[in-house]
């Protein structure tokens, strides 16, 4: 078969949201890519110092984060950027002001507000990167640190349009669903990354195949020649979705892979 890149999503893609496992059938298929002569890539909404140990342990040539504002390959950082330190902190503090909890993405951390938040999935994700030694050292209200995306909850007391409006000259929102919310820069995304990389290494665009389950996904799969939907996905990627692959837990990754002919 003629040599592709792959780019593939973590959470509900590759490792199970239920078993909080990646299922060995996964690994192998990637590990046969590989020796196929395929380049995989992850790319991900998790910002690079966010990428679980287990995800570095497979054969990826490299990893694209925070919706397209990190680039690494084969170990070499080729793009990266944050907001800059006083955007970065007039956000927060807006954040803040609009009464709405919020987590802060950067590359060398995540931040969390010092006190304990009424938002329970912000609280659940707290206590997820703290049992893996992050976003502990430095409060979200420091501003001593910089970042590249933000992650928002919202309810009946938070003023969210007010603080769409502050934001919307250079970022912009994907809705989560349950009122949280995913806050990129405008111009960088899952599809710019896949395209940087596409260019960059001399592929054609029907030589990229995407695979991903959830909202944020969206834009790699308007991208790619050849997108493939998980079992279990958001709606919004239907439209766009080549290829139903099944779950995660029912093998799909090596499922599709197999479909394709990738392996």
């Amino acid at each position: 078969m003629k040599r592709s890149v792959l780019f593939f999503d973590i959470d509900g893609t590759l490792l199970s949201e239920i078993t909080k496992k990646i299922p060995e059938s996964a690994a192998e298929a990637l590990s046969q890519a590989k020796k196929a002569g395929h380049l995989l890539f992850i790319n991900t909404g998790r910002t690079i110092c966010s990428i679980p140990s287990e995800i570095r342990r497979l054969p990826f040539d490299g990893f694209l984060c925070g919706c397209g504002t990190c680039i690494v390959y084969h170990d070499e950082l080729l793009f990266a950027r944050s907001l800059s330190p006083e955007r970065g902190k007039a956000v927060i503090a807006k954040m803040f002001e609009c009464d709405l909890g919020g987590i802060a993405e950067g590359p060398e951390d995540v931040y969390f507000p010092e006190r304990i938040s009424r938002f329970d999935k912000l609280e659940s994700t707290r206590r997820y990167f703290r049992a893996k030694g992050m976003g502990i050292e430095c409060p979200l209200e420091s501003g001593r640190f910089i970042y590249d995306k933000l992650f928002v909850y919202a309810d009946e007391k938070s003023d969210l349009d007010s603080f769409l409006a502050f934001i919307n000259e250079d970022m912009e929102v994907l809705d989560r669903g349950e009122n949280a919310y995913e806050v990129i820069q405008k111009n960088y995304s899952k599809a710019t990354a896949c395209e940087f990389i596409v260019d960059r290494l001399g592929f054609e665009k029907d030589q990229a195949y995407v695979f991903g389950d959830s909202s944020n996904d969206l834009a790699m799969f308007e991208y790619a020649g050849h997108a493939v939907a998980m079992g279990a996905h958001a709606a919004v990627l239907e439209p766009y979705a080549e290829y139903v692959t099944k779950t995660v837990e029912e093998d799909g990754i090596a499922h599709a892979m197999r479909h394709y002919g990738l392996i």
